[in-house]
């Protein structure tokens, strides 16, 4: 059975950083674009970054480009998301997710998903 098991998230003051990581298992993960989504309170879940299966392309939404970095070990089947220069509007529930083609940047591309993991900036 496919798990995604995200961590890293926490309490943090504007301005500073957290890595989050997301653990894959079962999974034939270099084959697999990966992906993070967050949902803000009372907010849909939003695409907020991609990777290719190499790690070679990575896509953001506009509001985290140039202070997130999507980055992936497929040698360890792992998936980060380095956050730096975090503000309040970035609290959320942080998800991670698989994709079997492509790059995409839709939630319903995406074959598997973790249960998050909360992200909290206080200002």
């Amino acid at each position: 059975q496919v798990q995604l098991v995200e961590s890293g998230g926490g309490l943090v003051q504007a301005g500073g950083s957290l890595r989050l990581s997301c653990a894959a298992s079962e999974l034939p993960f270099s084959t697999y674009a990966m992906g993070w989504f967050r949902r803000a309170p009372g907010k849909e879940r939003e695409f907020v970054a991609c990777a290719s299966w190499s790690g070679d392309n990575t896509y953001y939404t506009d509001s985290v480009k140039g202070r997130f970095t999507i980055s992936r070990d497929n040698a360890k089947n792992t998936v980060y998301l380095q956050m730096n220069s975090l503000k309040p509007e970035d609290t959320a529930v942080y998800y991670c997710a698989a994709a079997y083609m492509g790059n995409p940047r839709a939630e319903g591309e995406y074959d598997y998903w973790g249960q998050g993991t909360q992200v909290t900036v206080s200002s």
